[in-house]
């Protein structure tokens, strides 16, 4: 498809199917819809009174042609609440957030050293069908996300058959050939993923991108929920909620199932950056969960070809770490010489297999987003199956027909660097500024194969408190998939949201909050 050549048309996306962005009628506030839904104005006078979607699809409402009856017991939990109410326990969260330690860090800010990440009180529903369905969907990206790894570093058959081009892969910034070879336990280089999807206008979910390295954010999952249970009772009880508590047990026993090939009781530890990194709490939260230790790259040391901790009883060997430090500082004798984060002789004992890295190093390919629009290809290819979750439609810059196509619609496309997380680098064509624009040209002329491009999608919307008035804001969702020898994906997710108006950008970096996510059982 990249090599067909197209006169006003776009080129052919990816692996994605027929574009289906199209924007749904705003809604009249208080008509009942056929399928005999409540209205907002009749059972929602006090919460809901003044609350209208935009014409996007509602994660609490749905749309008029599919409405959202699993929330309807929720709904009229709500009714009665009243906005001021509702601020009052929004604030004593932030409160309680801040005493707790629960906060993160943005960089680009050296004057907010500790921040809250912004919590929004009024839940995100998913019905057990929904969730099913991205459950069936997240298992089976991992597992090909897990045999496209393996692939391009040992036999590479997917490059030889011409479906992936070699030059992506093996010209990617974060594939690693000291990898070549090697073969961790069960075949697991992906042990922790973030699936970040988003709902479209017509309410089916698709994928945005895929986070295979050291994906964060799910410490908020777990305590956004014990918050949600201890500031509304009245609504979380007796619900039907499916748990989310026991994430730290799962992932703990998934690192064990990729310790080395013997090992019958794995030392298992977290390797963090340290204090200064933006997830610290994170790191914290999930050693202190799971009942492993938090190191730093200074705590451990490499005799022999064998890790060990250091502790007040002498060294004590280490058989896994799940380290949340990147592959360039993880050990500055194989990669960064300058880097004073890792452990000197740590990828020699990865080689000998005498330690498990969660993830494996080289996993970055994997979540690039121009490999990402060839993850359908890679799903038929490797599972011979079709995507449960389709991608959004993607155009490469690096392809000349995606050049074109993006330079001619760069007004009404979404620009992205294939190597940025975070949100650093977006920009939203009809958001941006000429000035915006005309940079985003020349970023885009200078290096195309760095950029990728999308449509604009109407994400979906969720009733949010802004201001003392429930306004729908955009959101997306991240699920977490734990895999040892199978895979666990934690109910629910990470919904992030948007709580600028009109702003499409969810990252915590970028202003964005979160949402306790709550699937039905």
């Amino acid at each position: 498809a990249a090599s067909d050549v197209y006169k006003r048309q776009p080129p052919a996306r990816v692996g994605t199917t027929p574009n289906l962005q199209t924007r749904l009628p705003a809604p009249s506030v208080g008509v009942m819809s056929s399928a005999g839904v409540e209205t907002l104005t009749e059972k929602s006078k006090e919460l809901f009174a003044q609350y209208d979607r935009g014409g996007f699809f509602c994660e609490m409402f749905g749309s008029d042609s599919v409405p959202a009856e699993h929330t309807r017991d929720i709904r009229r939990r709500m009714q009665g609440m009243k906005v001021s109410a509702l601020k009052r326990r929004s604030q004593q969260s932030d409160r309680e957030l801040y005493n707790l330690g629960i906060t993160f860090t943005v960089y680009s800010d050296r004057d907010a050293i500790d921040r809250v990440l912004p919590f929004d009180v009024v839940p995100r529903v998913l019905s057990r069908d929904d969730w099913q369905h991205i459950e069936r969907g997240c298992v089976q990206r991992v597992a090909a996300l897990n045999r496209f790894l393996h692939d391009i570093y040992h036999e590479q058959h997917i490059l030889n058959d011409g479906v992936v081009p070699a030059e992506l892969v093996l010209g990617n910034g974060n594939y690693r050939p000291e990898m070549r070879g090697l073969e961790p336990t069960h075949g697991t280089y992906v042990a922790i993923c973030g699936i970040d999807l988003v709902r479209d206008g017509q309410g089916v979910f698709r994928v945005l991108e895929d986070n295979a390295r050291t994906p964060s954010g799910v410490s908020y999952v777990v305590e956004n929920r014990h918050l949600m249970m201890r500031a509304f009772p009245d609504l979380t009880s007796n619900v039907g909620l499916r748990p989310v508590s026991e994430y730290g047990m799962r992932l703990q026993a998934a690192l064990a199932e990729i310790a080395p090939p013997g090992v019958e009781d794995p030392k298992i530890v977290l390797m963090s950056p340290g204090v200064y990194n933006s997830a610290y709490f994170e790191h914290v939260f999930l050693a202190r969960e799971m009942g492993v230790p938090l190191v730093e790259g200074r705590d451990l040391v490499v005799e022999d070809d064998v890790v060990f901790m250091k502790t007040t009883g002498g060294l004590r060997r280490v058989d896994v770490i799940y380290r949340r430090v990147d592959d360039a500082f993880l050990d500055p004798e194989q990669f960064n010489p300058e880097s004073m984060l890792g452990v000197r002789g740590l990828f020699r004992a990865y080689e000998a297999g005498h330690v498990s890295l969660a993830n494996a190093v080289g996993t970055g390919v994997a979540d690039d987003k121009a490999v990402y629009a060839y993850m359908p290809r890679i799903v038929r290819y490797y599972l011979d199956e079709e995507p449960i979750l389709q991608n959004v439609d993607t155009y490469l810059c690096r392809e000349a027909d995606g050049l074109a196509y993006t330079l001619e619609n760069l007004k009404e496309l979404v620009v992205k660097p294939v190597g940025e997380s975070g949100g650093y680098g977006v920009v939203v064509g009809p958001k941006a500024t000429k000035a915006e624009l005309d940079a985003c040209r020349a970023e885009i002329e200078n290096d195309p194969a760095n950029f990728i491009s999308q449509p604009m999608i109407d994400l979906s919307v969720c009733p949010t408190l802004i201001d003392g008035s429930i306004e729908p804001r955009h959101v997306d969702l991240r699920p977490y998939i734990v895999t040892g020898k199978e895979s666990w994906v934690l109910p629910g997710g990470l919904t992030r949201v948007a709580l600028r108006k009109g702003s499409l950008v969810v990252n915590s970096s970028q202003g964005g909050g979160t949402k306790d996510t709550w699937v039905l059982e």
